[in-house]
């Protein structure tokens, strides 16, 4: 072979080793973005987590209806079962909670909490029902970067909370129907009950 042959030749295994080398740090590029995302939307739950079970722990005090004051007192509980569930997969990565974000929703829960004694019905319950829809789509992208990183272990369990949490935004956007501040409401929050209704499976 010629010198300029052989030039060539090596020219293209370099070529070959670079688009490896490039393609493998893509691949470690994106799976440290995947675990950053997941890690961002763990701790997003974990602290929102504390923020619901503290409002809905005002919430279901200030309703007169048995039924209801019990299904918001589950619903309580069930936030802080998905906040351990959260936490054990946070202590899973290795990585904890942010101090300033806990901090942050404790205040928010407390002051949620007092105010469903202050204004009314209505508010609670639809701010409620759009917390919850947040929540599904916390646990569903969650869910996703775990899949990505194979953590095939939180899987179950993000997609049953992620279940739990859209049966709590059901509950509480059938509340929030036929109120006559609604459409005033949904203009200035963006989001909408009877959405969520409408996809909702039939029994």
């Amino acid at each position: 072979m010629s010198l300029n042959g052989k030039f060539q030749q090596l020219k293209v295994i370099a070529g070959f080793k670079g688009h490896r080398i490039w393609r493998g740090q893509g691949v470690l590029m994106e799976t440290q973005e995947h675990r950053r995302q997941l890690v961002r939307l763990l701790r997003l739950a974990y602290s929102g987590e504390l923020a619901a079970a503290l409002a809905y722990s005002g919430h279901w005090r200030s309703l007169r209806d048995p039924e209801e004051r019990a299904t918001v007192q589950r619903i309580e509980r069930e936030e802080l079962e998905h906040r351990e569930t959260v936490g054990e997969m946070l202590k899973a990565l290795d990585e904890k909670p942010q101090i300033w974000r806990e901090a942050m929703m404790w205040m928010i829960g407390r002051t949620v909490a007092v105010s469903c004694f202050l204004i009314g019905y209505f508010l609670p319950m639809y701010f409620a029902g759009k917390l919850e829809h947040a929540n599904v789509m916390e646990y569903d992208g969650a869910a996703e970067h775990a899949s990505h990183l194979g953590l095939e272990r939180f899987i179950p369990q993000l997609h049953e909370m992620s279940k739990t949490e859209r049966e709590h935004e059901v509950f509480f956007s059938s509340k929030a129907l036929n109120h006559p501040l609604l459409p005033l409401v949904i203009a200035i929050f963006r989001w909408d009950p009877h959405e969520v209704l409408a996809i909702e499976p039939k029994p």
